[in-house]
């Protein structure tokens, strides 16, 4: 496969994982699926955005990079033959290593309120608080209860934020994919130009 070929199918692959990242941070703003009382009772994780912005925003352009080397696979980059495929590739690795620090964001945040636990009204010491610590809730259910209000917040933070665990690590792997690729591309050129270009060769 053209290297171009393969960052087309990566692209493709993150469009989707970006926004369902950016509809998961979406669904935390509602605790147990309901409207907060106060945005202060919502987890301090939700509001660093990391499905919104680093999984989300900053994946897109990586994604749409990745779908237009495919176009510029023998003849140039953006229409101009001057610009060499070898320099879209190398140009691919930089917004690789945007994705990576964009997915590496969400799933550093998503680890650390995996951790913490969701804040919820527990009725003791002026009520909302984290009543977890060092993810001591995830091997005792019983804890949970710990949580009054809102009804299933620990559940759905938990889901929520391994979902964002789980996509921004596929996100990063394919950024990382993207990397080597570009670097191959950028280092051996392409697939063969098909007559174009004036060479039967890799550009």
């Amino acid at each position: 496969m053209c290297s171009g070929g393969c960052a087309k199918c990566l692209g493709i692959a993150l469009i989707p994982l970006a926004i369902l990242c950016v509809l998961a941070n979406i669904l935390l703003f509602f605790p147990g699926g309901k409207v907060a009382s106060q945005n202060s009772n919502i987890s301090d994780e939700v509001w660093y955005f990391g499905g919104i912005l680093g999984s989300g925003v900053l994946m897109i352009f990586p994604a749409l990079v990745f779908l237009g080397l495919k176009n510029n696979d023998c003849c140039g980059c953006c229409g101009n033959e001057s610009c060499g495929k070898r320099f879209a590739m190398f140009s691919s690795i930089l917004f690789a290593a945007i994705g990576f620090v964009g997915a590496g964001y969400c799933f550093i945040i998503s680890a650390v309120a995996i951790n913490k636990g969701p804040k919820c009204y527990t009725g003791v010491l002026g009520g909302w608080q984290y009543p977890f610590t060092d993810g001591n809730y995830l091997s005792n259910t019983n804890l949970w209860n710990l949580c009054q209000q809102p009804t299933d917040i620990v559940p759905w933070n938990l889901t929520l934020f391994c979902l964002l665990l789980i996509m921004s690590g596929v996100q990063a792997v394919l950024c990382a994919i993207q990397a080597i690729n570009g670097l191959i591309g950028t280092i051996c050129g392409d697939c063969r130009c098909c007559g174009c270009c004036g060479g039967d060769g890799p550009v």
